[in-house]
């Protein structure tokens, strides 16, 4: 069974496009949004649609991480994987029957990312130039040199695994996702597959531009990579 596990907040403008697509999924699947107190109408459309709504009641703002992992301790599945809620998976059963046979192929496999492209009626040249790139470094990281490395828009992980390695490091505000996969490569092995695809808004580059969020995930990657901690110390929202 897979576990589709979104964190969301303030998600209202593109959360119900993503659910609608995940139902489509005919196998054995469970839907759990794991929501960080939104203040608009993202509650109301994931308890329309989802099997969980994880509400966060802690003190202070919840970090993605930690909703992530507020979401995988409630699952049940065998595979958890990880979203956001501004994706979309065209034909979801041929998609996700060909990331099961990934796993049932590769008993060592622990973790598993794809192609990411901005939705063609919204995207620009620097959108496919980019996401272009950055396919063929996960699969240079993840098949080729063995370090492991995946966005968190789309993160699909061993559910045993992910517990194995402690899921995604709460204390980091930003590069979370490519920690967990860096953590993962060291007692399996993570792949990119190349002939899968999922689409999504790119609202975070439009919102603050190419060279900005560039220069900031460098900056993050390697400050978690080398002093274990982001140099963010929260990760805006952008809606």
């Amino acid at each position: 069974m897979i576990s589709f596990i979104i964190p969301t907040k303030n998600e209202g403008k593109t959360l119900e496009k993503t659910l609608r697509c995940l139902i489509r999924y005919s196998g054995s699947r469970e839907i759990i949004v794991s929501d960080g107190r939104s203040t608009d109408e993202t509650a109301a459309i994931a308890e329309k649609y989802a099997d969980q709504v994880i509400e966060y009641k802690g003190i202070g703002k919840q970090g993605i991480a930690a909703g992530r992992n507020a979401g995988a301790a409630a699952a049940k599945g065998d595979l958890l994987l990880f979203l956001d809620a501004d994706m979309c998976i065209d034909k979801p059963d041929d998609f996700f029957g060909a990331a099961i046979a990934c796993f049932e192929k590769d008993s060592g496999l622990v973790g598993l990312t794809v192609n990411l492209r901005v939705f063609p009626e919204m995207a620009t040249w620097a959108d496919r130039f980019i996401f272009g790139a950055l396919s063929i470094q996960y699969r240079l990281e993840n098949n080729f040199l063995g370090i492991g490395a995946a966005s968190g828009e789309f993160q699909m992980v061993r559910a045993n695994a992910f517990r194995r390695v402690g899921g995604y490091n709460e204390r980091l505000a930003a590069a979370e996702d490519h920690d967990l996969f860096r953590r993962l490569r060291k007692i399996g092995r993570t792949r990119f597959e190349k002939t899968l695809t999922v689409f999504h808004t790119g609202r975070r580059a439009h919102a603050v531009g190419w060279p900005k969020l560039l220069l900031t995930w460098a900056i993050n990657g390697l400050s978690v990579l080398i002093f274990k901690r982001s140099a963010s110390k929260e990760w805006e929202e952008v809606r």
